[in-house]
């Protein structure tokens, strides 16, 4: 995995996250940069700490996978990518406080993806503090200002970023296993 793929996977897996930042935007009222910076911070914390939990536990059981790693990597990532898909059609409501709980419940719910992202991650030889950073820097970045455009925009969405995400990550699993078969 090079510098682009870890990137792209960023971005694949910080969509649920800016998709979520924009509709919480879309209600917030008063201290819009105070809470996009909540709001950035819990959803990059979480998906930091989701993808490192995933990659520590995917070593563990690393030389039990080796043989097979590319197709877990590629059937991870395209049932995450697919999974994004489907809930893009999901219309739930969201609400405008952003208290401990409810921010708590969403940065996990748009991390499990990090988790097993984290496991596909085990089977490279990479920096993984490096990595993590990138995808909770890249989550916390497209977090914060998904609440600030959310405040502007202040209407439906004319599209759905999942959908891009869920592609991207279906797309990277295609290209390992690609890779790994060659």
């Amino acid at each position: 995995m090079n510098l682009f793929d870890i990137i792209l996977t960023s971005f694949a897996l910080a969509f649920d996250a800016f998709t979520v930042s924009i509709c919480k935007g879309m209600l917030i009222k008063n201290d819009k940069l105070k809470k996009s910076l909540i709001i950035g911070f819990y959803f990059g914390f979480f998906q930091l700490l989701m993808t490192l939990l995933g990659y520590l536990f995917g070593k563990i059981f690393y030389n039990l996978i080796i043989n097979f790693d590319h197709w877990i990597a590629f059937v991870f990532l395209a049932l995450i990518g697919i999974n994004m898909i489907v809930e893009s059609y999901n219309e739930n409501e969201i609400g405008d406080d952003i208290k401990f709980g409810e921010m708590l419940f969403l940065s996990i719910a748009t991390s499990i993806d990090a988790l097993v992202i984290g496991i596909t991650l085990s089977l490279f030889k990479l920096n993984i503090i490096f990595v993590v950073l990138i995808i909770g820097l890249i989550t916390f970045i497209l977090s914060f200002f998904g609440v600030l455009f959310g405040n502007k925009l202040k209407q439906k969405l004319l599209f759905k970023p999942e959908i891009l995400g869920g592609i991207i990550l279906i797309i990277l699993g295609i290209k390992i296993l690609i890779e790994h078969l060659s």
